[in-house]
């Protein structure tokens, strides 16, 4: 009998300290928030969005080089369709089934007169509403919405490294 009780109090203490560890381990909501957080502004392993637009010109982000490769105004609005599409979709809005290649280039658009301080300002707008929802969001919604959230941030990274790269090869990176 002693033997039993001894380990039902080791069972108790153990199913206690495992509680206690889960509490402080991270869980995927806490982890997408930071991913969307140092994709945006918070510079950890990589360059955010945020800092790598910051202080650029209509015509620099305009710039091309001799190839097909995009601007950086191009990827900024590539980066606010997708970003903003999803941002819809995970707010139950309606949205446009957009599967086609085709039109999928036609999400980066070369930026006019004020549209790329404005486009640089949605970004961050869009951005920073991820941030707030996925915060707030219920665990039905990360369960449907984590991959979804966790490829969204790293497309978002995976484009300011091409902005940042077009940005150093121009020396308009410090």
């Amino acid at each position: 009998m002693k033997h039993i009780l001894t380990i039902i109090i080791l069972g108790f203490l153990i199913s206690g300290c495992s509680e206690k560890k889960t509490n402080n381990e991270p869980n995927i909501q806490s982890l997408l928030v930071q991913q969307l957080e140092n994709a945006h502004t918070n510079q950890q392993w990589f360059v955010p969005t945020k800092k790598a637009v910051d202080g650029l010109t209509l015509e620099q982000s305009n710039w091309k080089d001799s190839t097909d490769n995009h601007s950086i105004g191009e990827l900024v609005s590539h980066l606010i369709f997708w970003n903003e599409l999803n941002l819809k979709a995970f707010k139950g809005e309606k949205v446009t089934d957009i599967n086609d290649e085709n039109k999928n280039k036609e999400t980066f658009k070369i930026n006019n007169g004020k549209d790329w301080q404005n486009a640089v300002s949605k970004l961050d707008s869009i951005q920073t509403e991820w941030e707030r929802l996925t915060k707030n969001a219920t665990d039905e919604q990360i369960a449907d919405w984590n991959v979804e959230i966790a490829n969204m941030s790293a497309h978002t990274a995976y484009h300011t490294g091409q902005i940042i790269y077009i940005r150093k090869m121009n020396g308009w990176w410090k």
